[in-house]
């Protein structure tokens, strides 16, 4: 790993396996989608303050989606509306479960420069031992 690519791949992934196990172990998960032109809520679109905030949608066991590689393809209600959705994984910014208390948030925003390597380097305590770790996470030239 080390480029910019792998890195999203690794993340996407990431995100569906804690979609899918937070769906698995209580039935039911939110998803908050930041805005961007990529997402697709049918015609309803993303309400002002929405544009601002995200949006929060909220996906259960019974519900019929698709998780593709790119992201999640659904038909959500609004009200009375159903709308065809398409959600780019790169645009869930957060997954949690109220039920659970539990959250994941990942607000990674692509960037043109490779992700540095993190640089661990073990530390010794004052009596000399391998205890302390310190780590560097200035970018390596």
């Amino acid at each position: 790993m080390g480029k910019r690519s792998d890195y999203l791949e690794g993340l996407n992934k990431l995100k569906q396996h804690v979609f899918y196990e937070l769906l698995e172990i209580v039935g039911r998960v939110f998803i908050i989608v930041r805005y961007h032109e990529d997402v697709r809520i049918g015609n309803r679109g993303f309400l002002p303050e929405e544009r601002e905030k995200g949006i929060v949608l909220v996906f259960n066991k019974n519900m019929n989606f698709n998780w593709h590689d790119w992201g999640i393809e659904a038909r959500l209600v609004f009200g009375s509306s159903t709308e065809h959705c398409l959600i780019p994984v790169e645009h869930i910014i957060g997954i949690y479960s109220p039920e659970l208390n539990t959250q994941f948030l990942s607000i990674y925003e692509e960037s043109e420069e490779e992700i540095p390597s993190r640089k661990v380097e073990p530390q010794t305590d004052e009596k000399g031992g391998d205890k302390i770790i310190k780590v560097d996470f200035k970018k390596r030239n």
